[in-house]
């Protein structure tokens, strides 16, 4: 048997923990910080609530897949194709979130993803059609897009905004 669970895991704990890494380099008077940019995530908090909500989507649809039943995707009211409606819906729900906040429950919800990763067979995972619910595809491209492929989108996410970050310091540092 290919080592498929063993990679998905330990790049999921790997992409994670280098997320939090990289949070964590930010000194903590300025995590909180909001850079100016028209894109949606305009810091941490907005990046990590993003993650914790669709492992709850994750969460959702697996509980509800493996219990016979066919799972709303993404959501409840949205098709894939309302994808950036959606996102945008998660991301205005968590406004008033406070960062430590978000920490802890994306740490809490991907320590739940993994734990359901680790109760699967590789051939369970990498199998097309193995769970009805998951139609033509497996339980892989659902558990990469929302752990480890998500968490490299984050990262780079995060990058940006600290790089912001660096220049309001060295702007604010220039007018000292």
């Amino acid at each position: 048997m290919d080592d498929t669970k063993e990679r998905l895991i330990q790049e999921s704990e790997q992409h994670f923990h280098s997320l939090m890494k990289l949070i964590e380099s930010v000194p903590v008077r300025k995590r909180s910080l909001s850079i100016e940019t028209a894109e949606r995530d305009k810091n941490f908090r907005d990046i990590l609530m993003h993650l914790y909500e669709w492992h709850a989507m994750l969460e959702r649809w697996y509980r509800e897949g493996m219990a016979g039943d066919t799972p709303s995707m993404p959501a409840p009211g949205y098709k894939w194709r309302d994808i950036q409606p959606l996102n945008q819906q998660i991301w205005e729900n968590y406004q008033d979130m406070k960062l430590n906040q978000a920490i802890m429950k994306c740490k809490l919800s991907h320590e739940r993803i993994m734990n359901i990763i680790r109760t699967h067979t590789t051939e369970e995972i990498i199998t097309k059609k193995h769970y009805k619910w998951t139609k033509t595809s497996n339980l892989y491209s659902y558990f990469a897009a929302n752990t480890s492929k998500h968490y490299l989108w984050a990262m780079g996410k995060c990058e940006k905004i600290i790089v912001e970050i660096n220049a309001m310091n060295l702007v604010s540092d220039r007018n000292k």
